[in-house]
């Protein structure tokens, strides 16, 4: 990878706005597709709980591998978001109220999967005042009380920029908060265009501000029609607003009716792309084509 060349665009890119035929996938992104004892076993307590993942909700690609490794993501707050980001496939609509025994249940699937690592994320939630920062903080307190020796992780939506509800989840103590850029800001317009990038970068900043003494995360998709340059940036954004650890993973369309794919990074790139994040100070770089927010999350914790 060239830093001083940008990367060339597709014709068919989301820059140009072309709704045209996707770049072939290649080989490397296969999926090995496994549904072991494991597997199933993880499927059942979920639904035996009435709980939802984002591996099932977001279509995750390394769905079956984490379940036959008996890890999942949690999804709280329902399963449907207040907006509608052109990446996502998760169900955007009028969510239900929040389901107060949830943060119990989670818990009781972490015991019972017998997990040592958590991660729990959730829909974004624009109508509640608190963003559901109570449900997170509920979730950490019934998991520290169930599985006292539980790492935790959270990934949370920006929560409208409410930082009084940040420190509440901060309180509550995760072993690490997670908040996802997604993409550049040049992007945000076409791809979250209900969020905004530098409340994104002050969220990561103030955490460690109001006093979080764990590890702060973000992640970032590539293959949206961003620019080398414009990747860098962003990362240099994170690495200065103290995050810890950054993810990198190749953008999947969920479907034709999801934003396009502007092209596929080969995994020498991505390889390319963590040597940069840790030259740059990073705690832990993830990068890699498959490469998503909690994949391999308790090895990134360290």
């Amino acid at each position: 990878m060239n830093h001083n060349k940008k990367a060339e665009h597709n014709p068919n890119s989301c820059r140009s706005g072309n709704s045209g035929p996707m770049p072939q996938k290649p080989h490397h992104l296969r999926i090995r597709v496994s549904q072991g004892p494991n597997y199933r076993f993880v499927k059942n307590t979920l639904r035996q709980l009435e709980l939802h993942t984002v591996c099932e909700e977001a279509g995750c690609p390394n769905i079956y591998e984490c379940f036959e490794s008996k890890t999942a993501t949690f999804l709280i707050l329902g399963d449907t978001c207040t907006r509608n980001c052109r990446f996502c496939l998760v169900s955007g609509g009028k969510p239900l109220p929040p389901d107060l025994d949830e943060p119990l249940h989670v818990a009781q699937a972490v015991s019972k999967l017998g997990l040592e690592y958590a991660v729990i994320t959730s829909v974004t939630r624009d109508d509640l005042l608190d963003g559901g920062a109570s449900i997170f903080s509920q979730t950490i307190w019934e998991i520290r009380k169930n599985s006292p020796d539980c790492g935790i992780e959270v990934l949370i939506p920006d929560l409208g920029g409410n930082w009084q509800a940040l420190k509440a989840v901060i309180d509550a103590g995760p072993d690490v908060l997670n908040h996802n850029i997604e993409t550049i800001p040049r992007l945000y317009p076409q791809i979250r265009p209900a969020a905004d990038y530098e409340r994104s970068l002050r969220l990561l900043k103030l955490a460690k501000e109001m006093g979080f003494t764990g590890r702060t995360k973000s992640g970032i998709m590539v293959g949206l029609g961003e620019e080398i340059d414009e990747l860098i940036e962003a990362m240099t954004d994170l690495q200065h607003h103290n995050c810890d650890i950054i993810t990198i993973g190749q953008y999947l369309a969920p479907s034709k009716d999801h934003f396009p794919i502007a092209r596929y990074y080969t995994p020498a790139e991505f390889e390319e792309i963590e040597k940069i994040g840790r030259a740059m100070g990073f705690f832990h770089v993830e990068s890699g084509p498959l490469v998503r927010s909690s994949y391999h999350a308790k090895e990134q914790y360290g």
